[in-house]
């Protein structure tokens, strides 16, 4: 019994001593394993806070300095954002701005709902029809532009096909028309984003409890307005959703422009994107660009904030 005991106790102690030994490794590579993430982030981080964040704060100072042509240091205060607001083609572009954001919202909004409301009713192909709606949104908005500047072309797409069709007092110039030029660019940026809409407002109406809908049936309600005293009003948080993202596109709507119609005829379809790039990159007015990213930055900021802020909130 003594021998047995014996035996035991320098196996425990044989087992702690081994332990001891050991767990420095253990700590070791447990705190390895917990900072490996971190080191793995860290190059990314890195370059990111650099090469946005340091760059946003570097197109910020240039706002309020001297800048013209190349870099100028000299510290001026607003005088830019001065210049800036008294610009008429800073307010055309702001007016473009509040006419495209406008109808691209409420058109890529109303269209999206529509279609997700079809699909909604289980109808056949649904598959066929949704990969259709949602291909556009797989194109970039230089491909887009690019393929609806030839669709437009008077002498080459729809109305050269129409009067092909014999249909010769047909008429279809918004393209190159300046006060219609901008409205071509609302077609173009519905088409491509109305199918992501749908499928936003598709996958919150599949998330809607079938029993609501059930019970107002056994209530005698109509689909229609089942749909809109029940489903359409649970979809607020999709809405709100579907408005930041469509804001957020629609204030930095460059390729599309450029591709459609590089902001012509004229200064017609000018928003502050491509005032930006044109000041900065073709006038030599660095400090004048700079100014108008701000306030395109601040504009999103102001958009994006408080959607982050509720939806932080919402999780709490």
């Amino acid at each position: 019994m003594n021998s047995a005991s014996t035996t035991a106790r320098s196996s425990a102690g044989g087992s702690a001593a081994l332990s001891q030994h050991a767990s420095p490794k253990v700590h070791g590579s447990a705190r390895l394993a917990a900072w490996m993430p971190k080191i793995a982030v860290a190059p990314s981080f890195v370059i990111a806070l650099f090469f946005i964040y340091g760059l946003i704060a570097w197109n910020g100072y240039l706002s309020v300095s001297a800048s013209r042509l190349l870099p100028n240091y000299e510290f001026v205060g607003f005088a830019q954002y001065a210049r800036l607001f008294e610009s008429e083609r800073w307010w055309l572009a702001l007016t473009n701005l509040g006419i495209f954001g406008g109808l691209f919202l409420f058109f890529g909004m109303a269209i999206g709902l529509l279609l997700a409301i079809l699909l909604d009713q289980k109808i056949r192909a649904e598959g066929v029809l949704r990969t259709i709606y949602l291909y556009p949104m797989a194109l970039s908005f230089i491909v887009t532009g690019t393929a609806w500047k030839w669709i437009l072309n008077p002498g080459l797409g729809l109305e050269k096909v129409m009067h092909d069709w014999g249909f010769t007092s047909f008429k279809f110039d918004w393209l190159i028309n300046p006060d219609f030029a901008i409205y071509t660019v609302v077609i173009a940026g519905v088409w491509q984003s109305a199918g992501f809409v749908m499928a936003l407002f598709l996958a919150g109406l599949r998330g809607i409890d079938d029993s609501i809908v059930k019970a107002a049936q056994i209530d005698g309600a109509t689909l229609p307005r089942i749909y809109w005293r029940i489903m359409i009003p649970s979809l607020r948080p999709v809405f709100f959703s579907t408005l930041m993202v469509l804001s957020h596109l629609a204030i930095k709507s460059f390729d599309l422009i450029i591709a459609l119609t590089s902001g012509g005829p004229g200064f017609a379809t000018d928003v502050p994107a491509t005032f930006m790039y044109t000041m900065a990159f073709s006038r030599g007015q660095i400090g004048l660009g700079a100014a108008s990213a701000t306030i395109m930055l601040a504009t999103v900021a102001a958009i994006v904030v408080p959607y982050l802020y509720s939806e932080l909130r919402s999780r709490k």
